[in-house]
């Protein structure tokens, strides 16, 4: 029988096997990553914002019509 895959984890980002102690393979990993995080976070303020101008119209434009 083979021996056992020593403990590992897998970078976020290309997949590739790493020691449990690193969160990445390599600093442009970890680049990639924390602009990924950026971009989540930027896209979850626009949706938010949109849906509240989406509530606000909706209570607003009706109002407005006789």
């Amino acid at each position: 029988m083979p021996d056992a895959v020593p403990q590992h984890r897998h970078c976020p980002i290309c997949g590739k096997a790493i020691p449990l102690e690193e969160e990445f393979c390599s600093e442009a990993c970890r680049q990639k990553y924390q602009k990924l995080l950026k971009r989540r976070k930027q896209l979850l303020l626009l949706m938010y914002i949109a849906l509240f101008a989406i509530v606000i119209i909706m209570f607003v434009i009706p109002k407005m019509v006789p």
